[in-house]
């Protein structure tokens, strides 16, 4: 054997993680970095292939793998190597595994591999090693390699043995609290003996919580250490993530006197902080989740982030402080983790406007709501020492140079002709000549002014005319605030029109009405997968009278998708699986009670009905003025899709734009395939139609885009220190009671479905949605559902509206919905009092 089969870890570093695993390779970079370490060696990943080799290991059978590392013997060059290398060591040693695919950025994989402490003797340190090699096959770490997506082919296992610490105090130190995110907060978990207990869970550790800043003891649950002790923990681990650049999770012990690091691995599960945040220590942040409160968890592409940054430019030029350079967006816009966060510290900030976030959110992401009212009361945002009457006029200046104030005054004036003039004065915005298009530096030029001067042109005379609808309402509801409860103002805005999102989804209902007639149509939906039928129309295949609606039903509402605002992502017009799936799912709908078209219908006499009962309560001016405003909410306040409807219209047309670009940089082989040019910026787009080469920089942000899609939690709002500010106020619920916040009126009981994403889904009629949020590309599931439960969202976030418009019972901002319930349960939904029962528990 040629191979290397056993290294010192002193000459290992950060580049050896091939060789030596994570864990291997992160020990050796701590030696060279200063840190206490035990010496120790590593057993190679050589070493493993070749054992695995002789043994006749098969990756496709992980039970046999197992069975065959263990039983056979270690091949004799190998196991001489070890027990030299263990003779120089001598005594106890502790024995643990290191993976090529355990701490890294993306996983930590801690404990899915064995650790075999206090071993003793040549003959165990052998069989310690055949087992560590086992493990790497045992359940747990074969379903959690599945789920990260390894590639188990170019799987390889180390194994590290190290001089035994003979510990009196051992843990596990955080640099980073693990619980709310906030950096330089040690939190600090130790145990008497040896750390495996508290791994183990088989004893309760003491916790503590340690300023990294100050040394500042900030919390003490235990007396195993002091603070002396507590500050020199903290104050190592500092230190090693200064090394690293990143929080780190760092096992430690201690012996009679010294403090020993015996592993440190990143901290994964920690959201990213903005690049472009500044120290928090003299400037703290406060960012919105743009994502969260647009119902879109998933990551965008980088193209996805540059257009919001390109859309920012153009609405600071709006407000009369454009930028020099558009393709770098506003500094209020913000991206970590490949999502989209709003800066609002200025907003929190300014003794005018500081109230503002928490009322506007109250409305359309309750739980943000309660965050910056919270955020309102620390001494680190304080509101700025400044005129107050300064700050109005500044920001009344800045409403009045977009635009708005005079669109809304037309539309309350005159609100159906007013909302006639505006849909077709963006109609025709949209519609308009962007240039020449003939080569890719014109199509990149196109985009870019596509979208810094079509949006600022439509989006005040859109938002004057929703909040014109939504004045009208708040009004309303004040003047009938004595006669008219809160469930009764709610059923007002049901069955609303002009909303596209909710035409959108009746004239989809309306399809599935015709083809339902139609056998060929029929059995097409009924014996193809969406995907098949999506190719199939692709090529014009459908049977001709599916084919002929859905051309008609893309024509409009084509430029529509799943997770929409991301312009990196295909429209329906390019893929229209869902939509056919939705369509062969209603066609399972059979009793009239349930027909979308008919709840829809039922919902807006209910809320005239309603009106005319409102009215009767009041007299004379009261009456007259209700009257008029009540008109107004229903002529306008179904426009409350439309701002979104019209911008992804101007991303459908960018997206067009530009994808030719992508296939002239692929036959060019700049990037490696047309849908790459998503997966740039504009600034990258423009250096690689100059020439440059952009195969490892999409390789990279690829990788990221993997990483993130399997993130599971998204702050609403994070602070630059790394704050999950809903996590850090979190309080535990005192009678398990699942509460949110009411959305639309009513009552249904029915089957739970827990839903994460809508692609591909099916909801059986009748089912309860249960969803972390939602965006237009979940409508077409509403049709079926008797009832809707979120995550995310207010009264007036898009998933509220059209629940309420089809009349369906409705909570939102539920914490944590899709994991306190379970899909098949049977609950009970009540959208007036904000509540959800679950039968049976």
């Amino acid at each position: 054997m040629k191979e290397r089969l056993v290294a010192p870890l002193s000459s290992l570093g950060a580049h050896d993680l091939p060789v030596a695993g994570g864990k291997g390779a992160n020990l050796g970079e701590l030696i060279h970095a200063g840190f206490p370490v035990p010496e120790g060696f590593v057993i190679t990943t050589d070493a493993y292939v070749a054992a695995a080799s002789a043994a006749g290991v098969d990756p496709k059978d992980p039970a046999a793998a197992r069975a065959k590392l263990t039983d056979t013997a270690m091949p004799a060059e190998i196991a001489n190597a070890v027990r030299d290398a263990y003779r120089a060591l001598s005594g106890h040693v502790a024995v643990r595994s290191s993976a090529t695919a355990e701490d890294l950025p993306e996983a930590s994989f801690a404990g899915q591999q064995d650790t075999i402490l206090d071993v003793d003797g040549e003959d165990a340190l052998l069989d310690a090693v055949r087992r560590c090699w086992a493990s790497l096959w045992n359940e747990r770490a074969v379903s959690y390699r599945a789920t990260h997506a390894v590639d188990e082919r170019a799987l390889r296992l180390a194994v590290v043995v190290q001089r035994m610490v003979p510990a009196t105090i051992a843990g596990v130190l955080f640099t980073a609290d693990p619980i709310t995110g906030r950096r330089r907060r040690a939190a600090i978990d130790a145990v008497r003996g040896l750390g495996e207990q508290l791994v183990s869970g088989a004893v309760n550790p003491d916790h503590y919580l340690v300023d990294t800043t100050t040394g500042a003891v900030l919390e003490r649950r235990g007396d195993i250490l002091d603070d002396a002790r507590l500050r020199e923990i903290a104050a190592i681990g500092g230190r090693i993530e200064a090394h690293y650049g990143k929080p780190q999770d760092i096992e430690w012990a201690i012996d009679d006197q010294k403090l020993w690091i015996v592993q440190s691995r990143d901290i994964t599960t920690l959201y990213p902080i903005p690049a472009t945040a500044p120290d928090p220590e003299r400037d703290l942040r406060v960012y919105l989740s743009a994502n969260v409160a647009q119902g879109v968890l998933q990551p965008f592409t980088p193209m996805g982030i540059q257009t919001f940054r390109l859309l920012g430019a153009a609405f600071a030029s709006a407000v009369g402080k454009p930028l020099a350079d558009p393709s770098a967006g506003t500094s209020v816009i913000a991206d970590a983790g490949l999502r989209l966060w709003i800066d609002l510290t200025g907003v929190i900030r300014n003794s005018a406007a500081r109230e503002i976030p928490v009322r506007v959110l109250s409305i359309m992401e309750a739980r943000s709501s309660g965050i910056f009212a919270r955020l309102l009361e620390d001494p680190r945002l304080a509101a700025r020492r400044g005129s107050r009457l300064r700050s109005v006029v500044s920001i009344l200046r800045a409403v009045e140079h977009a635009g708005v104030p005079p669109w809304i005054l037309r539309a309350l004036l005159r609100p159906e002709a007013t909302r006639d003039r505006i849909l077709r004065d963006v109609d025709a915005m949209v519609r308009s000549d962007v240039g020449p298009l003939t080569t890719p530096t014109e199509r990149l030029d196109a985009f870019e002014r596509l979208l810094t001067t079509t949006p600022p042109r439509m989006f005040p005379r859109l938002v004057a005319m929703v909040g014109a609808g939504l004045v009208s309402y708040n009004l309303a509801s004040r003047l009938l605030r004595r006669v008219a409860s809160d469930d009764e103002l709610r059923t007002v805005l049901r069955g609303l029109p002009f909303n596209p999102t909710t035409e959108m989804d009746l004239e989809l209902w309306a399809i599935a009405r015709l083809v339902r007639d139609d056998p060929p149509s029929r059995a097409a939906l009924a014996d193809s997968a969406p995907a098949d039928l999506s190719a199939d129309f692709r090529r014009g295949a459908l049977p001709e009278m599916l084919q002929r609606e859905l051309e008609t039903f893309l024509a409009k509402y084509g430029h529509r998708a799943i997770a929409e605002i991301d312009l990196g992502l295909p429209r329906w017009s390019e893929d229209p699986s869902h939509l056919l799936g939705a369509i062969a799912n209603y066609q399972r709908l059979d009793a009239a009670a349930l027909a979308p078209d008919a709840q829809f219908a039922r919902g807006a006499r209910e809320a005239d009905a309603t009106i005319a009962s409102l009215l009767s309560r009041v007299h004379g001016p009261r009456r007259f003025l209700a009257r008029r405003l009540l008109r107004r909410v229903r002529a306008l306040a179904g426009a409350r899709e439309a701002p979104k409807f019209h911008v992804v219209r101007i991303f459908a047309q960018g997206r067009a734009i530009l994808a030719p670009v992508g296939g002239a940089l692929a036959d060019a082989g700049r990037i490696a395939a047309p849908d790459d040019i998503w997966f740039l910026t504009l600034p990258d787009a423009r250096r690689a139609v100059a020439g440059e080469d952009m195969h490892a920089r999409v390789a990279e942000r690829r990788a990221e885009y993997r990483r993130e899609e399997r993130r599971r939690h998204i702050p609403r709002v994070l602070l630059s220190d790394g704050t999950d500010a809903e996590a850090a106020f979190a309080s535990p619920a005192t009678d398990g009671a699942i509460r949110g916040t009411p959305a639309s009126p009513g009552s249904a009981r029915g089957i739970a479905h827990v839903m994460l994403s809508p692609a591909g889904a099916r909801l059986e009629p009748g089912e309860v949605l249960v969803a972390p949020a939602t965006d237009p590309g979940w409508t077409p599931l509403f049709l079926t559902a008797s009832a809707l439960v979120m995550e995310m969202g207010g009264m007036m976030s898009h998933g509220a509206v059209v629940a309420r418009e089809y009349g369906i019972p409705a909570v939102v901002g539920v914490p944590e919905a899709t994991t306190r319930i379970a899909t098949g349960e049977h609950i009970v939904v009540d959208g007036s009092a904000g509540t959800v029962a679950l039968e049976g528990r």
